[in-house]
């Protein structure tokens, strides 16, 4: 039974600290950059509304379902988006990761390869998680890009499955990698990042 707990994960020029209400402010300042929150098929929140979207995954932290992270620059010490696990199932050794954004001038760079290949370790490698899955709203065409680019394979799309921040009612795109399958998911995010410049041969 795998069992999750907040930490510390670093690499490559990007630290995932974990969650707490201090972040509250630079999560709104880094979703500002590019205004995430007018992208309808996403879950960043309007600047106003940071603190009760941090409020919300401390308490799923809290309940067991989740752990939450920011994303932050090394070298500026800035933050620059969110990630977490969620719907934890200790059980059956499962986690999915999700929540995850970054501020416009972070995207298309080495930081989405970097928290997936720490995000990826620490389950399968430390908690010993069997599977890690991932979703996405079915209009977010640009997630389903990245995350089949991580090589994880497609489960299906859950039609009806749940609502977006305005309400609206979506269908989510499934997504999972195994731990048989680990091994070369890893080497394939590696050499991602020898190829980007961030990892020495």
């Amino acid at each position: 039974m795998i069992a999750p707990k907040p930490l510390v994960l670093e690499g490559h020029g990007v630290r995932l600290d974990p969650m707490n209400e201090s972040h509250a402010d630079a999560l709104a300042t880094a979703a500002s950059d590019g205004r995430l929150w007018e992208f309808w098929f996403i879950a960043v929140p309007l600047p106003d509304g940071m603190r009760k979207y941090v409020a919300d995954a401390l308490e799923g932290q809290r309940d067991g379902h989740m752990l939450p992270w920011v994303v932050r620059d090394v070298s500026s010490g800035a933050i620059i988006g969110s990630t977490r696990y969620h719907d934890i199932a200790p059980a059956v050794e499962r986690v999915e990761i999700g929540h995850t954004w970054y501020g416009q001038s972070r995207q298309r760079t080495h930081v989405n390869t970097t928290c997936k290949l720490l995000l990826l370790t620490h389950a399968f490698e430390t908690l010993g998680s069997k599977v890690v899955g991932l979703r996405t709203d079915n209009f977010n065409f640009r997630s389903q890009r990245a995350i089949e680019a991580l090589g994880a394979k497609k489960d299906g799309v859950i039609r009806h499955f749940g609502t977006r921040r305005d309400g609206s009612v979506r269908d989510v795109v499934m997504y999972s990698i195994l731990f048989n399958e680990w091994p070369d998911v890893k080497r394939y995010l590696e050499l991602r990042l020898r190829r980007h410049g961030t990892v020495k041969s």
